[in-house]
Formats: C-alpha cells, sequence, structure tokens
C-alpha cells in the first residue's frame, strides 16, 4: 500500500476500511456476536468453529472508542448474555457456532480483557452497570485467581476448582492495563494499590535482568523466550502506571528492553518486529505479526527521548506499507516478506487502534 500522510492517513483507513468490515461481513447480526475472523478480502467471515468472550471484548472497546454508542451498547448485551457465567460466576472462555457454552475455562486473559472494556465502556457512555461489572470481575480475580506472592494464576476449570493453567506474562500484562483502565473509569484508589503489588509481583518473577525484558514464562524456566512487542507493549503500560510501579524497577528496566528488542528484532529495511527472541537477543521466531509492529509504533510515540520520537513519521511509513492493505491489513508476514497468514482476526483492530490513539494528532 502507499505510504500514507502519516498519523492521520493509519486512521483513515481505521474508520473508513476497518471499522465498517466489523460492523457488516465480521458481525453475525443473527446472534449479535463478532466472528473470528474475515477472509483476505474482508468480504466473507471465515467457517465458524467457536466465538471467544476476548474477542467481543476487545470488539466492545473498539466501538467504544470509535464513538459508536449503538455498536457499543449491543456488544455489552452480547458479552453477557453469552459468556457469563451465571451459576458459578466469571466467564466463559468461548461459546460454538450456536451461541451454546464451548470451552467452560476460566481463563485469566478473558477476565482481565472483560474488565478493560467494561471500564471503558461504562466510562465512555456513563454506563453504571459495565462499572460494576469491571469491580465484580476484579474482585473475582483477586479471590479465585490468586496464585501467591502477588501473582495471578492463568487459568483454572469453569467451578474454580483446580488450576490448569500457573501464572503466565501475558495475562498479567492484560491485567495491568484493566486495571489502569478501571481506576481510570472509577477513581476507585483500591486499584493503585492492586497495580503496585501486581508489578512488583511481576517483576520479581519474570524480569530478566541482563536485558531488562520482561519473559514470558517466569525466569529460569525452560524454553523460555523474549517477545519484542510485549516490551513496547510494557513500556507503555509502565509510563502510564508512573507512580503506581512501587519498588519495581520496572522504568529503569524497560528503557534498557526497549534498545534491547529494537537492536536485535527490528529489521533494518522493512523495520517490522520479529515476533520472539532468546536471552542472548538471537532471533528464534522470525514471524512479523501485525500486532508488534503497532505496539511499537505506540513506544516511539510515547518514548521520552526526542531522537526515538524522530524516527515515527518514517516507522508509519514502512508499516502502512508493508501490513495496510486496500482490504483491511495483513495479520502476520515472513521476514521474506510472504503473507504467512492471510484472515484477519477480530481482535486485531483493538491493536490498531490502541497504537493510533497515542499517535500525534
Amino acid at each position: 500500500m502507499n505510504a500514507f500522510p502519516g498519523a492521520a492517513g493509519l486512521r483513515d483507513h481505521f474508520e473508513r476500511i476497518v471499522l465498517p468490515q466489523w460492523r457488516g461481513p465480521g458481525f453475525n447480526a443473527a446472534l449479535r456476536l463478532p466472528y473470528e475472523a474475515l477472509d483476505a478480502a474482508g468480504a466473507a467471515p471465515l467457517p465458524v468453529v467457536r466465538y471467544r468472550a476476548m474477542a467481543c471484548a476487545r470488539q466492545l472497546f473498539v466501538f467504544t472508542q470509535a464513538g459508536d454508542a449503538a455498536h457499543a451498547h449491543t456488544l455489552f448485551e452480547t458479552l453477557q448474555h453469552y459468556f457469563h457465567d451465571r451459576a458459578r460466576g466469571g466467564w466463559f472462555y468461548s461459546v460454538d457456532p450456536h451461541g451454546a457454552p464451548l470451552d467452560t475455562t476460566k481463563d485469566l486473559y478473558t477476565h482481565a480483557f472483560v474488565v478493560f472494556a467494561c471500564s471503558v465502556y461504562g466510562q465512555r457512555f456513563g454506563v453504571n452497570a459495565a462499572l460494576d461489572i469491571a469491580r465484580s470481575t476484579s474482585a473475582l480475580i483477586v479471590d479465585r485467581f490468586d496464585a501467591g506472592n502477588g501473582l495471578f494464576n492463568a487459568s483454572l476449570d469453569a467451578p474454580f476448582a483446580a488450576v490448569t493453567g500457573t501464572p503466565l506474562q501475558n495475562p498479567l500484562m492484560h491485567l495491568t492495563e484493566a486495571w489502569l483502565a478501571a481506576r481510570e473509569a472509577t477513581g476507585d484508589a483500591a486499584f493503585d494499590t492492586a497495580l503496585t503489588r501486581l508489578v512488583e509481583a511481576v517483576a520479581r518473577t519474570f524480569l530478566h535482568e541482563p536485558t531488562g525484558c520482561i519473559a514470558e514464562l517466569p525466569v529460569g524456566a525452560a524454553d523460555n523466550r523474549l517477545e519484542p512487542g510485549h516490551q513496547f507493549e510494557w513500556f507503555w503500560l509502565a509510563s502510564c502506571a508512573s507512580e503506581r510501579l512501587g519498588a519495581s524497577g520496572l522504568a529503569e528496566a524497560l528503557m534498557r528492553a526497549f534498545r534491547f528488542a529494537v537492536t536485535h528484532s527490528v529489521d533494518r529495511a522493512s523495520g517490522a518486529v520479529a515476533a520472539a527472541l532468546d536471552e542472548q537477543g538471537r532471533v528464534i521466531d522470525a514471524t512479523q505479526r501485525i500486532w508488534a509492529q503497532t505496539e511499537y509504533l505506540r513506544a516511539i510515540a510515547t518514548h521520552g527521548d526526542a531522537d526515538v520520537n524522530a524516527t515515527l513519521p518514517a516507522q508509519i511509513g514502512r508499516f502502512a506499507e508493508r501490513f495496510l492493505t486496500p482490504q483491511g491489513w495483513v495479520e502476520c508476514r515472513s521476514a521474506s516478506g510472504d503473507v504467512a497468514r492471510a484472515d484477519m482476526p477480530s481482535t486485531t483492530p483493538y491493536h490498531l487502534l490502541s497504537a493510533y490513539l497515542a499517535l500525534p494528532v
């Protein structure tokens, strides 16, 4: 795609191309659920296997931020109707093609996105019921997902009786994002305390001191990896958390992580970010996923160094050329530039819009 006129071009593409897709062919009007993915042409959904609560929550965030109150209200009602486990509490992971519970796992990643989306939606449109859900789901996370030492388990079975996944970086990162949104939406200072305790626990468990990076698994675990996209994402979250970082040391560490990720994962020719590195900085997954590119843009835009900020216009151009199309976007490319995933997932507009909101007007 031809380079656009900076950030305004990215936002224009999102409004003209992306949003209409998810009001139209990407939305099952009968069930009132977003499909999991559209084909590469953006014209038809892929065959339906499931619908995920997390995907519905991300779309709720997108249409809330886009100011589309009607569609956001529909998604909020749908999220509750299909995914709320009224008998046992919490939220189902997914429902089947007919809307019946499919995977009833209680997943921290899903619960974090329910808190996040309901906080943003409730604040934007003054929906107190959504803020109540953000509060009650947060309380449930603290009560049911507690793994000790300030951490939370990644997943439990449907009745919360057995742990099925121990703490992982990614769900904890999104819980941080969710509680930042909940604090802003509700004004409840209890979220400040919860955030500090959480980020200090993440630093104790996942911070790889030599690089400053947040690892995917607890430091010392076999087959651990460092994902550059997550370093950029944590960089942004740390800037939002500011004094709530407590004694974590993340502000300084993530400055080093930013430099490490740029040095070892960003291709000099294309500007694209590789998916994963080992602890020495060797690329172990060269796939270029669009979400990592958007996190890089957001980190550049919000970095405190003027020389880093100055790279933003060129990076926007390279991102647009490589990943945006007249039909939407390319989800993944190989290091050589070949399309590695042609369909367009319903979860990706959250990444696009999150980055675009942070870019200069």
